[in-house]
């Protein structure tokens, strides 16, 4: 109920019911369509009754609670026919005609109701329209109700002022009774923003001069060219402003139709945003106000004292109106308010767990680099070799973790060969019984013939690595665990994917387990970034979020199954590749890269001094001339210079001059000077494309000594 007026009487009981007990089930599980619709009710000014689903459960304003009289607040969430079996023989022919799609309207309609415990007559003027809900059925009738007893007192007593008074008002009464027997009706829309289709209810698109037939598929612009030419450029502003800030949609504007008729409409609605903060779905509804103006003009043409009381009233809808405005302003300060606290614990959460995960990381290789200075200083260098390999594989996890975060975050470019899915599963299975314990059975079902797949590996091991790890901690007691892959075809119609699904061939690789399970409500938040139900400082929250990132990336999608008690199911749709033969990459190592010809020299540009150091280091070894630098500025003197320089390797992000920067400078002395970038930070594919140019080439840090050296000889051979 996020959209409900907290200055409302009738919202603050709908807040406050449960209804779980009721058809409508938990609010927080409402359709968007009745969120709106009832958004609309209890803001409205006029006294309007909500009546939604098959059993037609009563939602309705402060205005209409006061017409209910003694049947209020009893028939807040009731079915309307229990509430008022009284008016079953007149109401139930109206409900099952605007359930069909109808609009029903009633003028002065006599009912007999209960006010302070006696019978009170009222006459009401009453609008029944449908609501639709997302896919376009009618899920609910829209009532407005607006009391008329003392219009027709005032009537009346006009009528016995005088014969001759009676006879010169006649015609101008006719005129008021016809417009009031075509009083409001609401019309519905749902524009899909992405997709540019304004889906909206047949008396939506007449009013717009829009073709009913073909509601659901024109754009929004059909639409505003039904709008008055004075106001359409306000209407425009103001959806483009509603959907930039968020804010609430509420516009009163004129239609022009080709014959010439002006109308006026009330639109209120919101836009809606997806996960990623990108507007999606506009939604709202429009109430025609024409029949309501054009007897507001008659009331004030038969008496002046109505014109007054139509002042009065008006001034009290604009009181009404500001503070509304003041109401929802302070809204938004709470929803900014509640938004940042969600924010900080989402922070807190993370760098919990990734403190955790590091200060372990960093402990194994401080704690060995410290027992190698102890083993050195005693003259026992040759014992250190387990210790070199304890800090280089903490080191390497670090490393691994960076390169995770960059990917949930889509920072980090993957790095795609051809790969045989159920070849790599193979590799990992004893991974996989190590992970797993004792208490868990391991169970590997490889589909024959499976398709390739162009994707990186390392990054397909982790998500794999990180799924077993679940099922493990879903498992404590002991349970099956079944790892599969199979070749897929995916129409969009078999799976439920949080993006739309690309028709084609996908190989399917699958983690099972038959565990603890989850609830509705945490598989709902199950791929949300940083969201855990595990204790602060034992998980980051990004395992499953990073494998959505990662299956994005990489082309593919990801589903997620479960029941409590049952189990959980993940898999993970990998987009066939077609056509290319699978290839071995062995790794290359030191002793394999050729060592520099004579004189070969190059230029390294890094601020950091470990860093530079170690490049130096290697070109030494490697027999090359290294000249260093530790920014742009002191390089540009060597580059300047007559020195021979075959290569520039320089960071990117160096402090006042960047990297890329330096290399431009570069090659205006010396074309074509081949230059190798080194960044902590790696760009998306994309970029790296208009990074570099021909000659150019990139290495993500942290980098092995082997990989720097072969990178650097292959770039000078060139």
């Amino acid at each position: 109920m996020n959209g409900t007026s907290t200055g409302s009487e009738a919202a603050a009981l709908i807040a406050r019911l449960d209804w779980a007990q009721s058809p409508l089930g938990e609010a927080n599980d409402w359709p968007q369509s009745l969120r709106t619709a009832v958004d609309i009710v209890v803001n409205s000014p006029m006294p309007m009754l909500l009546l939604w689903g098959r059993e037609l459960i009563q939602l309705y304003n402060d205005g209409f609670a006061r017409l209910a009289g003694n049947k209020h607040p009893g028939a807040l969430g009731q079915p309307a026919h229990a509430t008022w079996p009284e008016l079953e023989s007149f109401t139930a022919p109206v409900y099952d005609a605007v359930l069909g799609g109808q609009v029903r309207t009633f003028t002065e309609q006599p009912f007999v109701l209960q006010r302070n415990n006696r019978d009170t007559e009222i006459w009401l003027d009453l609008t029944y329209s449908p609501i639709r809900d997302e896919g376009g059925q009618v899920a609910g009738i829209l009532v407005t109700a607006i009391e008329t007893n003392e219009r027709r007192s005032k009537t009346q007593e006009l009528q016995q002022r005088s014969e001759d008074s009676l006879k010169a008002q006649h015609n101008s009464e006719q005129r008021l009774q016809l417009a009031l027997a075509a009083t409001d009706a609401v019309g519905t829309w749902d524009w899909n923003i992405g997709e540019d289709r304004f889906i909206a209810d047949a008396h939506f698109a007449a009013l717009h001069g829009v073709d009913p037939s073909d509601a659901g598929r024109l754009p929004i612009s059909d639409y505003l060219n039904g709008v008055h030419p004075e106001d359409r450029g306000m209407v425009a502003r103001s959806i483009k402003h509603c959907i930039t800030h968020g804010s609430e949609y509420a516009e009163e504007y004129r239609l022009q139709h080709a014959d010439g008729q002006v109308r006026w409409v009330f639109a209120r609605g919101r836009c809606y945003n997806d996960q990623h903060g990108r507007p999606t779905r506009f939604l709202g509804a429009a109430l025609d106000l024409t029949e309501r103006k054009n007897t507001e003009q008659a009331l004030r043409h038969l008496n002046e004292n109505l014109e007054e009381r139509v002042a009065q009233r008006t001034q009290a809808l604009a009181e009404a109106n500001l503070r509304l405005q003041n109401e929802m302003f302070e809204r938004e300060r709470a929803e900014d308010a509640l938004r940042h606290a969600q924010k900080m614990e989402a922070v807190g959460q993370l760098t919990g767990g990734i403190a955790h995960d590091f200060n372990n990381m960093l402990t194994g290789i401080i704690g060995s680099l410290d027992l190698m200075q102890r083993y050195i200083a005693a003259g026992r260098s040759e014992e250190i070799g387990r210790f070199t390999d304890a800090a280089v594989s903490s080191a390497h996890r670090a490393a691994a973790l960076t390169h995770r975060l960059l990917a949930f975050s889509r920072r980090q470019s993957l790095d795609r060969r051809p790969l045989d899915p159920n070849q790599l599963v193979v590799s990992l299975e004893d991974l996989f019984r190590r992970t797993k314990g004792a208490h868990i059975e391991l169970k590997v079902q490889l589909g024959r013939d499976i398709w390739p797949v162009n994707t990186d590996a390392s990054q397909l091991e982790n998500a794999l690595l990180n799924l077993v790890i679940n099922a493990r901690d879903a498992m404590p007691d002991g349970g099956q665990l079944l790892i599969e892959t199979a070749n897929s075809y995916l129409d969009g119609t078999d799976i439920t994917t949080l993006e739309p699904v690309k028709a084609g061939d996908y190989v399917m690789l699958g983690v099972r387990d038959n565990g603890s399970g989850m609830a509705p409500k945490i598989l709902a938040k199950a791929f949300d970034p940083f969201f855990t139900t595990k204790p602060i400082g034992q998980g980051t929250g990004l395992g499953l979020s990073m494998i959505y990132g990662f299956a994005q990336q990489s082309g593919g999608h990801v589903t997620i199954q479960s029941e409590p008690g049952q189990g959980t199911c993940v898999r993970l749709y990998l987009p066939r590749l077609h056509g290319t033969a699978l290839q071995s990459h062995a790794p290359s190592h030191l002793g394999e890269a050729p060592m520099a010809m004579a004189g070969e020299a190059v230029v390294v540009v890094e601020d950091d001094p470990a860093v530079r150091m170690l490049v130096v280091n290697v070109l030494d070894e490697l027999g090359y001339t290294a000249h260093q630098a530790a920014d742009a500025r002191t390089a540009l003197p060597l580059l300047e210079s007559d020195l021979r320089v075959d290569l520039l390797v320089t960071d990117v992000g160096l402090p006042g001059m960047n990297g890329r920067q330096l290399a431009e400078i570069a090659r205006q002395y010396r074309p074509g000077l081949k230059v190798l970038f080194m960044t902590g930070y790696a760009q998306k594919a994309a970029e790296r494309q208009g990074f570099l140019e021909d000659g150019m080439d990139m290495v993500a840090k942290p980098f092995s000594i082997d990989l720097l050296a072969t990178k650097i000889r292959s770039m000078i051979s060139v």
